[in-house]
């Protein structure tokens, strides 16, 4: 397995918000992760990021453990965050938005990179020297997962990648989000409308109040009654 946790527990401060919190990732999937708000979810990509400190269980990447690591030794042990709130440096233009994400890269690998992110997202070398707080919500998305990339990840975490874009661009990230996939990057994702995200996945979890309580693939938990009544509006 690319991704392994177990007995998770995590929270902020005393107030703890994963309780034993399971699940796997194989190499190359797509995985969903849907609930319901204050369900847990952006805590669990947190914490697999080094972002909220966990304080039971364990997670490994690729057989090694890296809860308990620093955020930056994670992206270096091959896991990148793309939070919801994107993070870019908006006084920056795009292409120095790129190469900060390439901070643990070596030089060489720099342009080969940025090449590979241009392809994806052709948008980002036209705009490549506009500044970033200039840009639209969805060129301002695709910016964040272009940074993202930059530092090689073998798995990516996504936080609401669609949220407050029109449909039509919504549409665009989540097809580029297959198209990183079939470039070898495991990608697990939490996204607001779980129908597109069940749609793309291999599989998914249900997490509800910081546990795991339904997985299956992506079809199934699409076409499951409670699934379907609770998160798909059907």
């Amino acid at each position: 397995m690319m991704l392994e946790i177990d007995n998770l527990h995590a929270g902020y401060r005393r107030l703890e918000i994963l309780h034993g919190l399971d699940m796997s990732i194989a190499k190359n999937e797509i995985v969903s992760l849907i609930g319901a708000n204050g369900a847990g979810k952006t805590t669990t990509l947190r914490a697999l990021s080094g972002l909220v400190s966990s304080t039971g269980g364990r997670i490994m990447l690729d057989g090694n453990p890296i809860h308990g690591m620093r955020a930056d030794r994670i992206v270096k042990a091959g896991l990148v965050h793309v939070a919801q709130d994107r993070a870019l440096f908006g006084a920056l233009p795009v292409f120095e938005n790129l190469e900060m994400g390439a901070y643990t890269q070596k030089r060489t690998t720099v342009k080969e990179s940025l090449d590979q992110v241009y392809d994806l997202f052709p948008i980002l070398a036209e705009r490549r020297d506009q500044l970033a707080a200039t840009m639209s919500g969805g060129q301002q998305q695709m910016l964040a997962i272009g940074r993202a990339l930059m530092a090689r990840p073998r798995l990516l975490t996504l936080d609401e990648p669609s949220v407050g874009l029109a449909p039509k661009l919504a549409a665009q990230v989540l097809d580029a989000i297959v198209r990183i996939r079939d470039t070898g990057v495991t990608v697990l994702i939490v996204e607001q409308n779980a129908a597109q995200a069940l749609d793309i996945s291999d599989r998914a979890y249900v997490i509800e109040s910081g546990s795991i309580v339904l997985t299956g693939t992506g079809s199934e938990l699409a076409h499951d009654d409670r699934v379907k009544a609770a998160y798909l509006g059907i």
